[in-house]
């Protein structure tokens, strides 16, 4: 007789996994657990507590570490600068304090970022070397001491070098075993501008042209655990590693994802060279003072600072001591990891595909095996997959719409990737995504059946899991696991009686879930902002999809008359609790002294037309900045060191200023060859100078600026460009080969910062702030020169 022959059993009477007694109190006791195992598994990605110089020289201190900050972050020091001059000599200092003899090295470098933008720098790296006994290879340890524009640079990137001057002094005077290996500290420069001290290091340095480990240690923010967010390809025995460290908060979804991203950092420059293998590290929360004026010691969170050095302590002594020709080369593969209980899990990409199918296999004999009780069908579940999908697309467009509301009511906000007190607003966005998918689940249950649902909630996981298998290996584990978990469950629930044992197996496989999932939603918030929500508000849908049969005793039994209002009551609670914490964050994070409205202001003047311009980047322009702008307009033919597309423009008095100027130093023509040898000058105090052809004019085969090739032509702008950061007093030396020999215009654009003594400028009150941006308070003055 076939199976469809075969009678099925009596099915449970609310057709679901379990029929516990008291079934609100018996869900409240799963929610509770599941709560407390998100709890932990949060916890164990938060950084330790900061350690006070008192401890042993031997270990890393933030109290001693954060003395370095409290120094470099006394002024702006963008590079090229006299501030960046005393950071630079600071570091010098306590290095030779140590024993360490470092050198400067001075050089031009060249934009080796993902998008060049023909960036070039004068830059002066600072270099030290701590020898090793018995070396058998050399592991780089880099920071960037210089800082954007308008920042002080505390957090980025004075925790990375505060990190590495610790680290330095531990090593050289804390006593024990002397590294094995060679131990590089770099502290490179111009990185905020083009990463152009890194690149000038990887191609122009003896040390650069080494097969190095190289570790980079980085902040955007102020504030969270230090992530170990990129690495090299290959990094299986990398990450066996880092999984040593004292505190390893990182994930391979992570890698995955900023795989795909257009960031950049003083990383980019070395992974573009096979000769080099290394991790990034960073901390990310608290990204409102990001590249702001707010930037400044006090904002440092010192428990993050204590976990960037511990773990790069740790790295250092090991590196320092391993065999490092392994670990010089890419491995066989990449490993895949997650922080599970306060360790890093982590295994080959390998069994990437082997688990998928695992996953998907174990969806499929828990339906088999719930259709032979008569629990679902496979009609059913494949209804319950699709309608998984509605929940997954209604919170992804309810956490925009969030946002969006925010925007409007604040619109400061809009140039944030976070507000500067997120908290509440992350809670509410939790609670929005649990009212979400706890409405979506009372609507269908009754209609699919819970069981139909659970297992198409894992059955869309497991498929989940295959693609992300395809497309984002490093971030399978996500689904596959859960799925996995839940489907292992589900099965042993379905062959044990009491239902009080039963429930307990489901609550155990959406413990696993909640242990994996709950920290990559924390971890997410910070790393991607409220702006885009969507995307952590999708994971804790995951969750939710995953541990759906401990929800289902929260409502009554299908069997049981309908009751509208208790059957509405855990979407409305979750609801309210979003309300609640929304307006909260209202309240809480409103504009003052200490977390101003973020705005962005520029002036650009024009001294072929003789018109001034005040310019914004903000979009919808706050009450301080719409008294300078009013209109929109592009800019960047005129300007093309501003982005393109329409920007936020007003009326501004032409100020007396000099524009910069190209002096012919030499002319030779060859043929349809003309070479342009040129010296190119600012008249004022500037800190980039930059110069542009035509926008359409391809004829420029070669550019040469201070002695290194420049990018000939600038795909996104369609025109030849180079912007060059802390050029020298004297001007430019500039060679440019160009086809044909009739003249050739050149659009000169240098750049100062401060806006003070412009006329009709007027100070910021106190709660009005400088948004984080390459170009705020940049004053630009332009001209076009016909060579």
């Amino acid at each position: 007789m076939s199976d469809d022959d075969t009678p099925a059993p009596a099915a449970d009477p609310d057709r679901s996994f379990v029929a516990p007694p008291r079934r609100g109190l018996v869900a409240a006791a799963g929610l509770v657990v599941l709560a407390l195992v998100a709890a932990l598994g949060i916890a164990d990605v938060q950084p330790p507590s900061p350690r006070p110089a008192t401890i042993p020289a031997g270990e890393f201190s933030a109290g001693r570490a954060f003395e370095h900050v409290e120094r470099m972050g006394q002024e702006v020091h963008v590079t090229g600068s006299p501030a960046a001059g005393r950071v630079r000599q600071y570091i010098i200092d306590t290095l030779t304090s140590y024993g360490l003899r470092p050198e400067v090295q001075d050089a031009v470098g060249v934009n080796a970022g993902k998008f060049g933008d023909g960036g070039m720098a004068h830059v002066r790296n600072v270099v030290a070397v701590l020898p090793g006994t018995a070396p058998t290879g050399q592991v780089v340890l880099m920071a960037h001491y210089d800082s954007v524009q308008v920042s002080y640079g505390a957090n980025d990137d004075g925790a990375g070098t505060s990190t590495l001057l610790e680290t330095a002094r531990a090593l050289t005077q804390g006593g024990g075993a002397k590294p094995r290996n060679d131990v590089v500290f770099l502290f490179t420069d111009a990185e905020e501008a083009c990463l152009c001290g890194a690149e000038a290091f990887v191609s122009r340095h003896p040390l650069g042209q080494k097969q190095s480990v190289v570790l980079n240690f980085e902040a955007r923010g102020s504030a969270g655990p230090a992530v170990m967010f990129q690495t090299s390809q290959g990094n299986a025995e990398l990450i066996d590693v880092y999984a040593r460290t004292p505190h390893p908060v990182g994930t391979s979804l992570a890698v995955e994802v900023y795989r795909l991203l257009s960031n950049d950092t003083d990383f980019t420059p070395f992974l573009a060279q096979s000769r080099f293998t290394g991790l990034n590290t960073a901390y990310i929360d608290g990204s409102s003072v990001y590249h702001s004026p707010m930037d400044r010691p006090s904002t440092m969170d010192r428990a993050s600072l204590q976990h960037h050095g511990d773990n790069a302590l740790a790295l250092a002594r090991e590196f320092g001591r391993a065999d490092l020709p392994p670990l010089m080369k890419p491995a066989a593969g990449d490993a895949v990891y997650f922080p599970f209980a306060g360790l890093l899990v982590r295994y080959p990409a390998a069994l990437t595909w082997p688990l998928a199918v695992l996953a998907l296999l174990a969806v499929a004999a828990l339906v088999f095996l719930a259709r032979r009780r008569g629990l679902t069908s496979v009609p059913r579940t494949l209804a319950g997959l699709g309608l998984a999908l509605v929940p997954l697309v209604v919170v992804a467009v309810a956490a925009q719409v969030l946002w969006a509301v925010l925007v409007a009511i604040r619109p400061g906000y809009g140039e944030l990737l976070d507000p500067a007190r997120p908290t509440w607003f992350r809670f509410g966005v939790v609670a929005l995504t649990a009212a979400i998918l706890m409405g979506w689940y009372a609507l269908s249950r009754r209609r699919v059946g819970p069981v139909p649902l659970a297992t198409g909630a894992l059955a869309l996981l497991a498929v989940l899991g295959a693609l992300f298998a395809a497309a984002i290996p490093g971030g399978s584990y996500l689904v596959t696991v859960a799925a996995l978990a839940g489907a292992l469950a589900g099965i042993v629930a379905l062959h044990v009686r009491p239902p009080l044992a039963r429930f307990a197996v489901l609550v155990a496989g959406a413990a696993l879930a909640t242990a994996i999932l709950a920290p990559t939603v924390a971890l997410f918030f910070p790393a991607l902002g409220l702006a885009t929500g969507a995307a952590p508000a999708m994971f804790a849908t995951l969750l939710g999809l995953a541990i759906l049969p401990v929800l289902e005793p929260l409502y009554r039994a299908p069997s049981a008359p309908r009751h509208r209002r208790l059957g509405a009551a855990p979407a409305a609670a979750a609801l309210v609790v979003s309300l609640v914490c929304t307006t909260t964050g209202m309240v809480v994070d409103d504009w003052d002294g200490g977390h101003p409205e973020p705005t962005h202001l520029m002036y650009a003047l024009d001294r072929d037309t003789g018109t001034a311009q005040w310019v914004s980047l903000e979009g919808s322009p706050g009450d301080w900045t719409s008294h300078y702008v009013r209109d929109h307009r592009s800019l960047d033919r005129e300007f093309p060191v501003l982005p393109d597309g329409d920007l936020s423009v007003g009326p501004a008095q032409a100020a007396d200023l000099p524009a910069p100027a190209a002096t012919i130093v030499s002319d030779e023509t060859s043929g349809d060859r003309r070479t342009l040898h040129l010296r190119i000058a600012s008249k004022r105090d500037v800190r980039f100078l930059s110069f542009y052809g035509e926008v359409g004019d391809h004829r420029v085969v070669s550019a040469t600026v201070e002695g290194r090739e420049a990018v000939p032509y600038l795909d996104e702008q369609d025109r030849f460009g180079v912007v060059f950061h802390g050029p020298p007093t004297a001007g430019l030396d500039v060679t440019l080969v160009l086809r044909g020999t009739g003249p050739f215009k050149l659009r000169l654009v240098d750049g100062s910062d401060g806006l003070a003594s412009l006329p009709g400028f007027t100070p910021r009150p106190p709660a009005v702030g400088v948004f984080g941006s390459h170009s705020s308070e940049l004053l630009a003055v332009a001209a076009t020169q016909s060579l």
